[in-house]
Protein backbone atom coordinates (compact mmCIF):
# COMPACT_ATOMS: atom_id res chain seq x y z
CA UNK A 1 0.00 0.00 0.00
CA UNK A 2 1.07 3.48 -0.52
CA UNK A 3 2.27 4.95 2.12
CA UNK A 4 0.74 8.39 1.37
CA UNK A 5 -2.72 6.64 1.86
CA UNK A 6 -3.93 7.00 5.50
CA UNK A 7 -6.75 4.94 7.13
CA UNK A 8 -8.12 5.25 10.66
CA UNK A 9 -7.29 1.59 11.48
CA UNK A 10 -3.99 1.89 9.67
CA UNK A 11 -2.84 -0.69 7.15
CA UNK A 12 -2.23 -4.00 8.48
CA UNK A 13 0.58 -6.17 7.07
CA UNK A 14 1.31 -10.18 8.67
CA UNK A 15 3.57 -12.59 7.63
CA UNK A 16 4.64 -15.76 9.92
CA UNK A 17 7.41 -16.23 12.10
CA UNK A 18 7.80 -19.83 12.98
CA UNK A 19 4.59 -20.35 15.06
CA UNK A 20 4.24 -16.63 15.47
CA UNK A 21 1.54 -14.69 13.10
CA UNK A 22 3.13 -11.10 13.49
CA UNK A 23 1.18 -7.91 12.38
CA UNK A 24 2.51 -5.08 11.29
CA UNK A 25 -0.04 -1.81 11.53
CA UNK A 26 1.34 1.65 9.88
CA UNK A 27 -0.02 4.61 8.05
CA UNK A 28 -3.03 6.33 10.60
CA UNK A 29 -4.23 9.04 10.14
CA UNK A 30 -4.46 11.70 12.19
CA UNK A 31 -7.98 11.13 13.63
CA UNK A 32 -6.39 7.71 14.84
CA UNK A 33 -5.24 9.57 18.16
CA UNK A 34 -4.54 6.00 19.87
CA UNK A 35 -3.67 7.22 23.72
CA UNK A 36 -2.27 10.77 22.11
CA UNK A 37 -0.51 9.40 18.75
CA UNK A 38 0.19 10.38 16.02
CA UNK A 39 0.47 9.32 12.39
CA UNK A 40 3.61 8.05 12.91
CA UNK A 41 1.82 5.30 15.05
CA UNK A 42 3.25 1.95 14.40
CA UNK A 43 2.03 -1.16 16.31
CA UNK A 44 2.98 -4.78 15.79
CA UNK A 45 1.08 -7.54 16.97
CA UNK A 46 2.41 -11.12 18.06
CA UNK A 47 -0.36 -14.31 18.09
CA UNK A 48 1.21 -17.66 19.21
CA UNK A 49 -0.46 -20.39 20.11
CA UNK A 50 0.53 -21.88 23.36
CA UNK A 51 -1.03 -24.67 24.06
CA UNK A 52 -4.07 -25.93 22.53
CA UNK A 53 -6.45 -23.59 24.73
CA UNK A 54 -4.14 -20.42 24.63
CA UNK A 55 -3.00 -17.91 22.36
CA UNK A 56 -0.40 -15.68 23.26
CA UNK A 57 -1.13 -11.63 22.17
CA UNK A 58 1.62 -9.74 22.37
CA UNK A 59 1.87 -5.88 20.85
CA UNK A 60 4.27 -3.33 20.85
CA UNK A 61 3.58 0.64 20.30
CA UNK A 62 5.75 3.06 19.22
CA UNK A 63 5.51 6.68 17.66
CA UNK A 64 8.50 8.38 17.79
CA UNK A 65 6.21 12.10 18.10
CA UNK A 66 4.39 10.96 21.48
CA UNK A 67 6.29 8.77 23.23
CA UNK A 68 10.39 8.76 23.91
CA UNK A 69 10.28 4.76 23.03
CA UNK A 70 8.17 1.67 22.28
CA UNK A 71 6.06 0.14 24.73
CA UNK A 72 5.13 -3.68 24.51
CA UNK A 73 2.07 -5.38 26.31
CA UNK A 74 0.91 -9.32 26.41
CA UNK A 75 -2.17 -10.94 27.07
CA UNK A 76 -2.92 -14.80 27.34
CA UNK A 77 -5.87 -15.52 25.91
CA UNK A 78 -7.54 -18.84 26.53
CA UNK A 79 -9.95 -20.32 25.26
CA UNK A 80 -14.09 -20.17 25.76
CA UNK A 81 -15.73 -23.06 26.93
CA UNK A 82 -19.39 -23.58 27.42
CA UNK A 83 -20.47 -20.11 26.61
CA UNK A 84 -21.60 -19.02 23.09
CA UNK A 85 -19.06 -16.13 21.11
CA UNK A 86 -21.92 -13.82 19.26
CA UNK A 87 -20.57 -12.08 16.12
CA UNK A 88 -19.59 -8.25 16.96
CA UNK A 89 -21.33 -5.95 14.63
CA UNK A 90 -22.13 -2.40 14.56
CA UNK A 91 -25.94 -2.31 14.21
CA UNK A 92 -26.09 1.81 14.51
CA UNK A 93 -28.93 3.27 12.10
CA UNK A 94 -29.12 -0.71 11.16
CA UNK A 95 -33.41 -0.23 10.94
CA UNK A 96 -33.80 -3.83 9.36
CA UNK A 97 -32.35 -5.08 12.35
CA UNK A 98 -35.69 -5.32 14.51
CA UNK A 99 -37.83 -7.10 11.84
CA UNK A 100 -34.61 -9.93 11.88
CA UNK A 101 -34.46 -10.24 15.37
CA UNK A 102 -38.75 -10.82 15.85
CA UNK A 103 -38.42 -12.97 13.13
CA UNK A 104 -36.23 -15.09 14.50
CA UNK A 105 -37.89 -14.82 18.04
CA UNK A 106 -40.90 -16.57 16.24
CA UNK A 107 -39.25 -19.17 14.49
CA UNK A 108 -37.70 -19.86 18.21
CA UNK A 109 -41.53 -19.71 19.94
CA UNK A 110 -42.81 -22.08 16.99
CA UNK A 111 -39.77 -24.74 17.64
CA UNK A 112 -40.50 -24.77 21.35
CA UNK A 113 -44.32 -25.24 20.82
CA UNK A 114 -43.60 -28.06 18.40
CA UNK A 115 -41.21 -29.83 20.90
CA UNK A 116 -44.27 -29.69 23.93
Amino acid sequence: MDSNIHQWFGNSVGHYEGNTLVVETTNFTDKTAFRGSSEKLRVIEKFTRADADTIQYEFTVSDPTTWEKSWTAQVAWTKSTGSVIYEYACQEANYGMRNILSGVRETEKDEAAAKK
